[in-house]
């Protein structure tokens, strides 16, 4: 008999939550023997990680991707540090329900409605301007 065709022990449920990596570091474990070595390799991923994120940063005002570098760097430091793991899953919880809340109908609907009345109101704006100094630039228009 098919185990998996009388939910034996190969049917996967389609709720189970997927089991989260313990916290810790993910250092090669003859790194890790090593005290010294270990705070190297630390001291190494902090500033590795610390470069991405000030990149990151940098990138916020100009051109580029400024916060997914910082995430990116979020997760270099996750590779070695508690800390960073656990805003890395906290982060990843608060998207997930963000998804899920912006999927509702619900709150599609209240968002396509406040974006139109907000593009009426623009359309509105753009037309008394035009209409009262024509196409004329604001800082070339004299009064």
């Amino acid at each position: 008999m098919n185990t998996q065709s009388n939910g034996g022990p190969g049917v996967v449920e389609e709720d189970a939550v997927p089991a989260e990596q313990p916290l810790g570091s993910r250092a090669p474990h003859f790194i890790k023997r090593s005290r010294p070595l270990h705070m190297s390799w630390q001291v190494g991923v902090f500033v590795v990680g610390l470069a991405v994120v000030v990149a990151g940063v940098i990138m916020l005002p100009l051109p580029g991707p400024g916060w997914l570098v910082i995430f990116g760097g979020m997760a270099i430091w996750a590779t070695e540090f508690v800390w960073a793991q656990l805003v890395l899953r906290w982060t990843k919880r608060k998207v997930t329900e963000a998804a899920q809340k912006a999927l509702d109908p619900k709150v599609r609907r209240r968002n396509i409605i406040l974006t139109t009345i907000g593009m009426v109101i623009i359309a509105a704006a753009l037309a008394v301007y035009v209409w009262k100094f024509g196409f004329a630039m604001p800082w070339n228009v004299s009064e």
